[in-house]
């Protein structure tokens, strides 16, 4: 049975399941857990015979064994049983908890799952089963599931600008499920359709890597973290299926606020979408019960300003991340680039510091989240001349004259070609303007009002043409994106409003 076909038989499931008020997101918890249980059984089988650690009596063999209500109890203490676990086991079954209160329709998902040999499948093809699933989780807008998905052609064009090198170690401090990691990965083992079809446009050559280079790329590339329990288990789950990682030792995404300390180590590469919104995640109430509005900042002495803005500290974070000759691609809201205060201290700052050298602007109406509008920073640690200030900013207009949906018009890669070409991966050095892509020296950038890197210059076709407006649909779409961003908008000014007595 292919990946496409296996998805389908496995989700159709899920449409039984929401009769009984199973959602999207806990079906795939649920999955995740028998998933893991069935493959680390048939690791534990000739001729791999490896040590999974699973405790004696809390294995696949046993819940196989058994249906009804007596399986229902025996996978809710397995359940238990396993959260409690070090490692990768206590990772992926932290607080774990049955949301398939029927037993029979327990026993028909467990026999689905034995019904298959995962570990004989490809990685391919069982991590292509597992994202279809997360895709499909993220589609449903309700879930709210869609925040931690960054359109996987956005992926790839930034994993294609930066081109990472085998034995380098790769973080994203907001890490999701995954998205990031996989596509990097992708590139650094030679896999994935889309490095195929399009090798020859993007220049690409699949590395030949020795044992230990695949080694390094399976267990130490990879640093992530992830707030969220449920969504860190999702991404773990994702890795290991594309061979990433281990069913024993530590895992490679931590539990925790990114924010709250300085970075243990530092990376060569850090790739990220931190989450959108300006708040810190972090709530605190101080001896009175009320919100310490104080404690919503980050006071860490390697932040050059302290701020409630999540974006911008997490922008902060990423800098203290490099080593002294590492690159960062990160996505950023626009008030990143144009906000005062903080944000204006913050840019200045990076601008002086570190190597800015390109600016994405990306289109609306590409991310599950609307209102976004948003933009990919291209930032190395330091300039290689050794100096230690932005020399010019390439900056690519991808959203003037350019309307996108994520249903009828989604981003493809296709459609960042060009950008792809303007970077120039093997010499950007050697850039050359064209319409869509414009350099400013630092002196110009600097001199703007609040170093506002919010720049335009292209003329918006729309506003003099009515007869070539968008489809209506997009049209309906750009204007919902507009709305919702105001309206965000809106909300941090109210927030950042002192409360009345």
């Amino acid at each position: 049975m292919n990946a496409s076909s296996l998805v389908q038989k496995i989700w159709n499931f899920c449409h039984t399941l929401r009769d009984d008020g199973v959602g999207y997101g806990d079906y795939l918890e649920q999955l995740t857990y028998l998933l893991f249980l069935k493959m680390a059984h048939e690791y534990a089988q000739p001729p791999y015979q490896r040590d999974t650690r699973i405790p004696d009596g809390y294995g696949w063999a046993n819940l196989k064994s058994k249906v009804g209500e007596p399986l229902e109890r025996h996978y809710v203490k397995t359940l238990n049983k396993l959260g409690k676990e070090d490692g990768m086991l206590g990772a992926i079954f932290f607080k774990a908890q049955n949301k398939i209160q029927d037993p029979a329709k327990l026993s028909r998902l467990v026999q689905m799952i034995d019904a298959e040999n995962w570990v004989g499948m490809d990685a391919d093809t069982k991590g292509d089963l597992y994202e279809g699933l997360l895709q499909k989780n993220a589609e449903d807008t309700k879930s709210g599931a869609g925040q931690y998905f960054t359109p996987r052609a956005l992926i790839q064009a930034m994993v294609a600008c930066m081109r990472p090198q085998p034995m380098k170690t790769i973080a994203d401090p907001a890490c999701g499920t995954g998205g990031f990691f996989l596509v990097a990965n992708e590139w650094l083992s030679g896999t994935g359709d889309w490095l195929k079809q399009n090798a020859d446009w993007l220049g690409y050559e699949a590395p030949k890597l020795n044992s230990k280079q695949k080694a390094f790329l399976r267990d130490q590339t990879f640093h992530g973290n992830e707030i969220v329990a449920g969504t860190r288990r999702l991404c773990l789950m994702n890795l290991f299926l594309h061979n990433i990682g281990e069913l024993v030792g530590d895992p490679s995404v931590e539990r925790s606020d990114a924010l709250i300390e300085e970075p243990q180590q530092t990376v060569h590469y850090v790739l990220a979408n931190p989450p959108f919104g300006k708040k810190s995640s972090m709530t605190i109430t101080n001896e009175e019960g009320e919100e310490d509005r104080d404690a919503l900042t980050y006071e860490r002495q390697d932040f050059w300003e302290t701020t409630s803005n999540k974006q911008l500290n997490f922008l902060q974070h990423i800098v203290s991340m490099l080593k002294v000759d590492g690159k960062a691609a990160v996505v950023l809201p626009d008030n990143v680039l144009f906000e005062g205060g903080a944000g204006e201290k913050i840019r200045r700052k990076l601008l002086e510091t570190c190597d800015v050298h390109t600016v994405l602007r990306l289109p609306t109406g590409i991310f599950y989240a609307q209102g976004v509008k948003a933009n990919v920073v291209f930032f190395d640690a330091k300039r290689k001349d050794g100096r230690t200030q932005t020399e010019g900013v390439w900056f690519y207009d991808l959203r003037t004259n350019q309307h996108f949906t994520l249903k009828t018009r989604p981003l493809k890669l296709e459609d960042l070609r060009d950008f792809i070409a303007c970077y120039n991966p093997d010499n950007r050095h050697a850039r050359q303007e064209t319409e869509r892509f414009k350099y400013f020296s630092y002196d110009t950038l600097i001199a703007r009002d609040k170093a506002s890197l919010d720049v335009f210059w292209l003329k918006d076709d729309s506003l003099d043409n009515l007869d070539d407006l968008p489809p209506p649909d997009v049209l309906q779409q750009e204007i919902i994106d507009h709305l919702e961003a105001a309206l965000a908008a809106f909300r941090d000014v109210a927030a950042a409003l002192p409360k009345s007595a």
